[in-house]
């Protein structure tokens, strides 16, 4: 076979290439019109009996070089290309998604705007034990210009035995320290009937990480008009998460927080691990703000400074720790939160440092 032979096959494959690519994309825009119709019907399934009716005829009329298992692979390969896309048609672009809004949604709290491309900071005890606490944690924030308070009213505990908040008490306290020193705050609610209770007690409302898929509080979360700190469950994949403040959306409340708070993973050496590439992952993949929790997703103390600088750099709009007058008494979590000294020392080291933008 000459040279020039060859040419000539290799520019007729050429041509057969194209000739399937044409084929292909036409046969994908028919698939494309059989989804709308399935759409208008409410049918949006895959039919196993057209599929393998399909592939009997195309095999009945091979005649080869191919053999019909070859056949069968490469037309199943097509068949899936088409439903894939006609799943694609018919997926709905999620409200909380950059699809839907491009442009990101900043909240505003007491003049601060989540969101804006600044760094904003939540700090507060992990439960609130007495008004005389709460406003000790407050009083040191307010020396540094933060507005951000959060404590635990309501505490879902790992034991039934453990101190699981001081409940509505708690929220009275919150809202009189908050008065008193003109903050916002943010606290747990974990039943969807005490939502429009505490709406009327706290700034921000907080869904736990342990309530991420308490889809009847998420709802209810979304019903009210108050803005929403959604915590990553335990083991929540970031689909997951994205879902969940959608419930959230979907009820008609946008004022939505993202808080990546650590994952469980076969790691001790931490109390959780804090997926920090999921920062930028939700950034770029919805349109709300989203802070990191470096207190539960460390429970060390010692690893708060370095993991809150990660989370700034890699684009956190804000970061949240605990902070207790005398962590040796707190009622929970003693051993991870920061005692005055340490979130005077944390402060200013995190704003001495490059990262932050105040």
């Amino acid at each position: 076979m000459g040279n020039n032979e060859l040419d000539q096959l290799r520019e007729r494959v050429d041509e057969v290439n194209l000739e399937l690519l044409r084929l292909i994309n036409e046969r994908a825009q028919l698939v494309q019109e059989i989804g709308h119709v399935k759409g208008s019907q409410g049918v949006y399934r895959f039919d196993p009996v057209r599929e393998r009716m399909m592939l009997d005829k195309i095999k009945q009329n091979n005649d080869g070089p191919f053999d019909n298992a070859t056949i069968d692979h490469i037309f199943k390969e097509i068949f899936k290309a088409g439903l894939d896309l006609q799943k694609d048609d018919h997926k709905k672009a999620l409200l909380v998604s950059r699809k839907k809004k491009p442009e990101d949604t900043i909240i505003n709290l007491k003049g601060e705007n989540i969101g804006d491309g600044k760094q904003h900071f939540v700090f507060g005890p992990c439960a609130v034990e007495s008004y005389e606490q709460v406003a000790t944690v407050a009083k040191a924030m307010k020396e540094k210009g933060l507005n951000l308070l959060r404590g635990g009213a309501y505490k879902p505990r790992t034991s039934p035995y453990d101190f699981q908040g001081l409940g509505v008490e708690g929220l009275k306290i919150l809202k009189r320290v908050a008065a008193e020193y003109d903050m916002a705050v943010i606290s747990e609610i974990v039943n969807p009937a005490d939502i429009e209770m505490a709406a009327e007690y706290l700034d921000v409302i907080q869904i736990g990480a342990r309530n991420m898929q308490n889809f009847e509080l998420l709802k209810a979360a979304g019903a009210i008009n108050k803005p929403v700190l959604l915590k990553r469950g335990l083991a929540a994949t970031i689909e997951e998460f994205i879902n969940a403040a959608e419930y959230i959306m979907a009820q008609g409340n946008g004022q939505i927080i993202l808080c990546e708070r650590g994952i469980r993973t076969y790691e001790k050496a931490t109390r959780n691990t804090l997926d920090i590439s999921a920062v930028p992952i939700l950034k770029q993949e919805t349109h709300l703000p989203v802070m990191v929790d470096v207190t539960h997703s460390t429970g060390r103390r010692d690893l708060l400074l370095p993991c809150a600088k990660a989370a700034i750099a890699i684009g956190a709009d804000g970061v949240m720790a605990e902070v207790h007058p005398d962590p040796a008494v707190a009622l929970s979590d003693a051993q991870q939160q920061m005692n005055l000294e340490q979130f005077d020392q944390f402060y200013s080291e995190l704003i001495a440092s490059n990262f932050v933008r105040i």
